[in-house]
């Protein structure tokens, strides 16, 4: 049986998309191509890829619009390969169900890289209501059933909201989660004085568990987006 991950590229731009499915075939990735917003709709439908690579910018509808009609059925990882810069285009893309975010021009190395966590990641959604029994990642250990945190070998106290947040960033470790997605997940809201409260609390967090919070190991901020853990 073939297993090899099947990919989805939408991309307008032909140089830039023969770049990417040059570089996804010499990494044995299957792939199927369009240039159209609509296509990329149907195609996903027909041939049910694993990932979808996606350009914003699209000549008959927005890459914003066909991330919404994909989610109205399929949890297939979505990354978007963008020349928008402005933070709420990137925020948008992401609440409506974006798993990535990469900015035009992006090397490589970095976007075969995120298809890697995209695709480890995947499966998630079939287990999502099973709790992780423990996460490790460089001098970082949890131990979700004990409660327990070790950060460079020493025991970290966190309060019950700190914990929440970890095992929720842990769960999705390697994916960039949106302030409100956190927001709503930890509080139950999106607006509100909550989003001052995430900053603070995750300030803590760095505090305690990273070595120099300044220059984060474990806990990275994506400016005007949301937060991510290093993957593990």
């Amino acid at each position: 049986m073939d297993n090899k991950p099947y990919i989805l590229v939408v991309e307008d731009d032909k140089i830039i998309r023969r770049f990417i499915t040059t570089s996804l075939s010499a990494q044995n990735y299957k792939y199927i191509e369009t240039d159209k917003g609509n296509e990329a709709v149907a195609l996903s439908m027909s041939n049910n890829p694993d990932l979808i690579i996606l350009d914003l910018g699209l000549p008959d509808i927005d890459g914003i619009e066909v991330i919404s009609r994909i989610r109205e059925w399929s949890k297939v990882p979505i990354i978007i390969v963008s020349a928008r810069e402005n933070e709420r285009q990137k925020v948008e893309a992401l609440d409506r169900g974006a798993d990535d975010y990469l900015t035009k021009p992006f090397g490589i190395g970095e976007l075969l890289a995120r298809i890697r966590v995209s695709l480890r990641h995947s499966g998630m959604n079939s287990v999502q209501g099973k709790k992780m029994k423990e996460f490790r990642v460089k001098d970082l250990y949890i131990d979700f059933e004990k409660r327990k945190v070790v950060a460079a070998g020493k025991n970290i106290h966190l309060t019950p909201t700190e914990f929440k947040i970890m095992e929720l960033l842990c769960r999705y470790s390697g994916k960039v989660l949106t302030h409100n997605f956190i927001i709503n997940e930890i509080w139950g809201s999106v607006l509100g004085s909550e989003t001052q409260s995430l900053r603070v609390f995750m300030a803590n967090l760095r505090r305690k568990l990273e070595k120099d919070p300044i220059r984060p190991e474990y806990i990275y901020t994506e400016v005007g987006v949301g937060y991510r853990l290093v993957e593990q």
